[in-house]
């Protein structure tokens, strides 16, 4: 297994989805790939603001795509989150105004409080299979904009792979977010950071899944926060089936009583909510 590094430039970062959009690595399953990327305002760790297309700029900065070989339509990609390393600095823009924290050490700094800091990346996906430039504010089945504050280092995300060769790209770095992101940014910063990926053929999927300490989460994204909210469920209950060899009525009545329902976030278009079973639920 091999570690291979993005360098900080223009060729490798960008602000939209598109399956046409070149890869800048390929790399084999099981390979991790080590990148830096400007905040969601396109700021670097320097405050200077990264010079791109212009057009970028209506997007997320992401590094990518990067090409795993032998990836299929069908099959799901294995995000493991290594890495997630912030900037000295970020801001949280709340009613017209921008907030900047001082980051040192693990915490954030802001107003006279301190908060413990989670850094983790917003955006993880891949293209949908479909022509043309796709933005990257909603999240999709495929991942994108997912802005789920449990994905920090040490956490794997599975996503269901729409294009051969996968295309994954990843960015906007936040270092710490509350479930819902309220005001509609985090705390926003620039990151450098580490994943690796791997490809799985026995974990099918229609929307995202990940493993968290101790748990796994299901998600799920549409304009209305229910239907978000049953396509969580109805992945958690799949999971359920899966690895407890349960019938579909079984794991129903099993997570209405050991499963929650958390809303991811409510601010990207696509409102999202994760479900979250915890490997001691049961006995």
């Amino acid at each position: 297994m091999a570690t291979h590094e993005l360098p900080l430039e223009a060729r490798v970062l960008h602000g939209h989805f598109s399956p046409e959009l070149p890869p800048v690595l390929a790399v084999d399953p099981g390979d991790s790939v080590r990148f830096s990327t400007p905040d969601a305002g396109w700021y670097l760790a320097s405050g200077e603001r990264f010079v791109i297309d212009e057009a970028e700029y209506h997007g997320h900065a992401l590094a990518g795509p990067i090409e795993v070989r032998g990836a299929t339509v069908g099959q799901t990609l294995a995000v493991q989150v290594d890495d997630v390393q912030p900037a000295s600095w970020g801001w949280t823009w709340a009613k017209r105004k921008k907030f900047t924290w001082k980051l040192e050490g693990g915490t954030g700094e802001l107003l006279g409080r301190t908060v413990k800091l989670a850094p983790f990346l917003g955006v993880l996906g891949m293209p949908p299979d479909r022509p043309g430039r796709h933005p990257t504010g909603p999240p999709r089945p495929s991942g994108g904009n997912i802005d789920c504050k449990e994905l920090v280092a040490g956490t794997t995300l599975f996503l269901p792979i729409p294009v051969d060769g996968a295309r994954f790209s990843a960015g906007d770095g936040h270092a710490l977010q509350g479930d819902g992101e309220v005001s509609g940014t985090a705390i926003e910063t620039a990151v450098e950071a580490q994943v690796t990926l791997e490809v799985r053929e026995d974990l099918p999927l229609k929307w995202p899944a990940a493993r968290i300490d101790g748990a796994w989460l299901t998600f799920g994204f549409d304009r209305s926060l229910g239907k978000a909210a049953r396509i969580a469920a109805e992945g958690m209950v799949a999971i359920m089936r899966r690895e407890h060899g349960l019938k579909v009525a079984e794991a129903t009545a099993l997570a209405s009583v050991v499963v929650d329902l958390r809303v991811t976030q409510i601010v990207n278009g696509l409102q999202g909510v994760h479900a979250v079973l915890r490997d001691d639920a049961f006995r």
